[in-house]
């Protein structure tokens, strides 16, 4: 192929696709469009000026120039088409034409070189993955005009220090901004009324964002390890949150959840390491599973007596967590859920309630258990959940001044006890200390005895 061109608008779709050698093109007169594919994959071809005659950029025209530095788009090109520009990665500068209205789908997808760029003001929509993997675009101005901001637009602009959204913008797309990890603040406008998945994920530089009052969703995984932000405060008519929604704000300090929420998702709050308190509204039923699993800050937390199931992993890890009420309403509580509470001193919880496996393995300061003394479930409790506490028996250490090891002689009236294992248990002598210990914890001392 030769290393020089002519285009004429009439050759067939494709034409110089993948001509690696091709480094030069000229129009000839009268061309009105570029097709489809035209240019895609001519990896040597630099610059590039198309005439003033042209109106439409056809979709993928120049995709995969790599070598692409510098293009000259004429003010009467209305229409450019999805993927024109995408994965032109040495592309440093480009001016888009007053008369384009829409910003297709991938336009710019992986102009990694890109820094700054104009979106004109008749501009309506950037459409899906439009400026995603620009990774050195460090400033653009999104016009008032726009309404529709595309599920991952700005997707891995890792330079990106800020951005405004236009008023009319009323849905922040899923995963919109996802990896801008240079954001460190943004403006969502009061219109907007989802703030969907992934949204703002891993903006690991986000220390305040404030969110509109009309929001009443925010979605999966939206604020995902958000890592330098500090305070958020959700509206009041915010009714769901998504799973993983804070996961892994490791600076986020207090937070507290609007009363029209009725259920917290899976690890909505995992891993916010920094977080000292929580505010749970009465009307939440459901805490889900990993909810605050690593939240090593957490001192306390009040679970409403509306809730019925604490999934698994809900508290795992929370080493700072003291004491916890369970309400009796509450019917079921999932595997590990407060594993590795190594803190937790106090715990009062219903004799109905079902418990999953390794509830309460690790709780090694865990003193009582406050259940009824006829519930089917304390040996699971206290010796199953309580991993291998059956051959570390230098837990019962705990209790260490509140008994002694001395027996009564034998009674003949004395009633005789028994382990779960057969065995004959030794009588213990009563004293004003002994008196002074939940029965639940007699029946697991006799287990040992």
């Amino acid at each position: 192929m030769p290393q020089t061109a002519v285009y004429s608008g009439t050759d067939e779709i494709g034409s110089f696709y993948d001509d690696h050698e091709l480094t030069e093109v000229t129009f000839a007169q009268g061309v009105t469009s570029i097709g489809e594919r035209a240019f895609q994959g001519c990896s040597s071809l630099t610059a590039i000026t198309i005439p003033d005659g042209v109106t439409t950029i056809g979709n993928n025209a120049f995709a995969l120039c790599r070598s692409l530095t510098a293009i000259t788009i004429p003010d009467g090109v209305t229409t450019i088409g999805e993927r024109a520009f995408w994965g032109c990665s040495s592309l440093t500068a480009i001016t888009i034409p007053d008369g384009v209205t829409t910003i297709d789908r991938s336009a710019f997808n992986g102009c990694s070189s890109l820094t700054a760029i104009t979106i004109p003001d008749g501009v309506t929509t950037i459409g899906r993955t439009a400026f995603s993997r620009c990774s050195s675009l460090t400033a653009i101005t999104i016009p008032d005009g726009v309404t529709t901001i595309g599920n991952q637009a700005f997707y891995e602009c890792s330079s990106l220090t800020a951005i405004i959204i236009p008023d009319r913008v009323t849905t922040i797309s899923n995963a919109a901004f996802y990896e801008c990890s240079s954001l460190t603040a943004i403006t969502i406008p009061d219109g907007v009324t989802t703030i969907g998945e992934h949204a703002f994920y891993e903006c690991s530089s986000l220390t305040a964002i404030i969110i509109p009052d009309r929001v009443t969703t925010i979605s999966n995984a939206a604020f995902y390890e958000c890592s330098s932000l500090t305070a958020i405060t959700i509206p009041d008519g915010v009714t769901t949150i998504g799973e993983h929604a804070f996961q892994g704000c490791s600076s986020l300090t207090a937070i507290t959840i609007p009363d029209g929420v009725t259920k917290i998702g899976e690890n909505t709050f995992n891993r916010c390491s920094s977080l000292t308190a929580i505010t749970i509204p009465d009307g939440v039923t459901t805490i889900g599973y990993g909810t605050f699993y690593g939240c090593s800050s957490l001192t306390a937390i009040t679970i409403p007596d509306g809730v019925t199931i604490i999934g698994g992993e809900a508290f795992r890890d929370c080493s700072a967590l003291t004491a916890i009420t369970i309400p009796d309403g509450v019917t079921t509580i999932g595997s590990d859920a407060f594993r590795d509470c190594a803190a937790l001193m106090k715990l009062s919880l219903s004799p109905a309630v079902s418990i999953g496996e390794d509830c309460f393995s690790n709780c090694t300061a865990l003193l009582t258990a406050a259940a009824d003394q006829n519930m089917s479930t304390v040996e699971d409790l206290l010796l199953s959940r309580w991993h291998g506490i059956r051959e570390r028996v230098n837990a019962l250490l705990c209790l260490k001044g509140t008994w002694d090891h001395v027996e009564d002689p034998p009674r003949r009236s004395a009633r005789k006890r028994k382990r779960t294992d057969g065995v004959e248990a030794p009588a213990l002598r009563v004293t004003p200390a002994r008196e002074k210990i939940p029965k639940v914890l007699w029946r697991v001392i006799l287990e040992f005895l």
